[in-house]
């Protein structure tokens, strides 16, 4: 197994112990529609929460979070539009991201709460 999907299952694993430290209900953890997954599915005060989850182990080089560009968020409104019809729900929602920087022995959280929308990919310009 590539260490690059170590890392990567061990930041959804911190991203969902996070989420739970903050009273997140967790839903489904990589729910697949498709070619296109939703890293976790959470739940908060009536809101649906679409999560998407970027591990790097320093970032030297460049942020988790830019690695979300307009074509993961795309995939990522699709996935959540089809979540949305195949469990038939009507409730709000919104897109997080959440990025892990470091290792197990010390690392960083950081939660960017509603990141983007349908409305964000119309306007590059408004992207976090």
């Amino acid at each position: 197994m590539a260490q690059h999907n170590d890392t990567g299952r061990w930041g959804e694993s911190m991203a969902q112990r996070y989420l739970l430290l903050h009273d997140y209900h967790i839903r489904h953890v990589g729910w697949h529609a498709g070619h296109c997954e939703i890293d976790i599915v959470a739940e908060k005060l009536g809101y649906l929460i679409f999560v998407e989850v970027k591990t790097r182990s320093n970032d030297r080089f460049a942020l988790p979070e830019s690695a979300v560009d307009r074509t993961k968020m795309q995939h990522l409104l699709r996935a959540a539009r089809n979540y949305v019809a195949f469990y038939h729900l009507e409730m709000p929602h919104q897109f997080d991201i959440i990025s892990i920087v470091g290792t197990p022995d010390a690392y960083r959280v950081t939660h960017f709460k509603d990141a983007f929308d349908a409305y964000t990919l119309s306007d590059p310009s408004l992207i976090h």
